[in-house]
């Protein structure tokens, strides 16, 4: 990937063929600054620890040499980056919690800005808390918007969804992982009543993925709105069949070191092509 090497050029325009047809793909210049926009999977929560932050293991910002997270695949190419890696995600935080992270974003000058949001849009109390599809999208637009009036030329990807039934799925049979799914009430939407196969668990289940798969429908068509500067992973994330070795035994719910590292991974390689001048 030309990202991947040290040249001495700002940027420029190059032709990737890719069998059976050919698209013109932009060569940026390494940022100053990046930022993460999120929730806790960006704040890498309970990848090292009990119930913590560990914002060193985040996919986007991180700087543990494990994960190889997009801010350490930037420094490999451009020390001008060195130090400058923001996380604004928070715990917890819904896409209604996003335009105040862009708003610190802007304020930090980031020239590079990813986003996951939405987990917990849908691991809400009960189906009927859930973020509706056109308030999410609403919600999305007018972040991206603002980070295009506040940070002009900002590069930004978008993240999609992990896909919350699969959790369901590798974890159901873990005793430990039903557990904690109970008593800490971890997305009852989707985990509740995680061995029953009464159909209205199964429709239920059915209808949380549908959100998620709505979710991240509408934030590539905003990505893509927003023109060539925004990039998305194209479902890479959503559709990984990621397994229970990816998952924090701290609360067999967020992505554990290694589950970082694979985010980092499938992310990547879906967004810009960097380049930095030799320093």
């Amino acid at each position: 990937m030309i990202g991947r090497r040290l040249v001495p050029v700002l940027a420029a325009v190059v032709l990737v063929f890719v069998p059976g047809t050919a698209r013109a793909a932009s060569v940026e210049p390494v940022p100053g600054v990046m930022a993460a926009l999120g929730d806790s999977i960006s704040a890498g929560f309970n990848a090292c620890g009990w119930y913590v932050s560990c914002t060193s293991r985040s996919w986007s910002a991180g700087d543990n040499a494990q994960v190889d997270s997009h801010y350490a695949r930037l420094l490999q190419v451009s020390s001008a980056i060195k130090g400058h890696n923001r996380n604004f995600a928070v715990p917890g935080a819904t896409s209604a919690d996003l335009m105040g992270q862009v708003r610190q974003a802007i304020a930090a000058k980031a020239g590079y800005v990813t986003i996951l949001i939405g987990a917990t849009d849908v691991c809400t109390p009960s189906e009927r808390e859930m973020t509706p599809v056109s308030v999410y999208r609403q919600r999305l637009d007018a972040a991206l918007a603002a980070l295009r009036g506040g940070l002009p030329g900002v590069r930004v990807f978008v993240a999609s969804i992990p896909d919350l039934r699969r959790l369901w799925q590798v974890g159901k049979g873990n005793a430990i992982a039903r557990m904690f799914w109970a008593v800490g009430r971890i997305c009852p939407t989707m985990l509740a009543n995680p061995m029953s196969t009464k159909r209205r668990d199964v429709e239920r289940r059915a209808r949380v993925r549908a959100r998620l798969v709505a979710f991240n429908r509408e934030s590539a068509r905003a990505c893509a709105a927003f023109g060539p500067e925004c990039r998305t992973d194209e479902g890479a994330v959503f559709s990984y069949p990621y397994t229970i070795d990816h998952i924090s035994r701290w609360d067999f719910f967020h992505p554990n070191a290694e589950g970082q590292r694979l985010l980092a991974e499938q992310t990547f390689k879906h967004g810009f092509d960097w380049v930095g001048v030799l320093s």
